[in-house]
């Protein structure tokens, strides 16, 4: 479990395929006092991906190696990671600890495409496209998980919705190497999905009858 609080960017070193997998080595920084180790979850740009090796390590800076599947990248902008990509990376949320963003699993439900970013006297706003079968999990003023960073949603519509970008977020994320027509990944919060499927279970139950 995650909080979509950017803990530091990664960069993309290579990118090898096997089979249908493939596997992504990725450099960035950790405390030192905190260090990683293989079979971590980590997520990759809100991706929840495991530590399969650790190849270099000197004070707080790691070189490590993680491994996509196929659904992954299927489902995922994922497949078109290439070397040099900066990505946001966040480790798992402690247990008792803050809770700075909201929920987030690592699990991205659907692709958006950034459709407009528009300056606005020191921040950003940015409209993001997605499928509109999605509708339902995005209120105004709710929470949204993009490329792994916690956002509100300022103004939700049927098949796209906006947020506001501050500078600290702009430049301590991936955000700031997006373009129109970049794809985004997406999870919306898992609150809205439970609440969401109890309303349509509760409205297909014999007993609603």
């Amino acid at each position: 479990m995650f909080t979509g609080i950017i803990e530091a960017l990664g960069v993309i070193e290579t990118v090898e395929s096997e089979g249908s997998n493939r596997h992504f080595s990725i450099r960035t920084t950790f405390r030192e006092e905190d260090p990683i180790r293989v079979d971590q979850s980590i997520s990759h740009d809100g991706v929840c991906l495991t530590v399969t090796q650790i190849l270099q390590h000197a004070g707080n800076e790691y070189l490590y190696q993680v491994t996509a599947v196929e659904e992954t990248l299927s489902k995922t902008q994922l497949g078109s990671w290439a070397a040099g990509r900066k990505v946001n990376v966040e480790r798992c949320m402690r247990m008792g600890g803050r809770l700075d963003g909201h929920l987030v699993q690592g699990h991205v439900d659907t692709v958006g495409e950034i459709r407009e970013i528009e300056l606005r006297e020191g921040s950003w706003l940015i409209r993001i496209g997605f499928p509109a079968d999605f509708a339902e999990l995005l209120v105004d003023r709710g929470s949204i998980c993009v490329n792994g960073v916690s956002l509100t949603v300022v103004e939700a519509a049927q098949d796209s919705f906006t947020v506001t970008i501050i500078p600290f977020t702009w430049e301590h994320t991936d955000f700031h190497q997006l373009q129109v027509g970049d794809a985004v990944n997406l999870e919306f919060d898992i609150l809205g999905k439970y609440l969401l499927r109890r309303q349509h279970l509760a409205a297909t139950s014999p007993l609603a009858s």
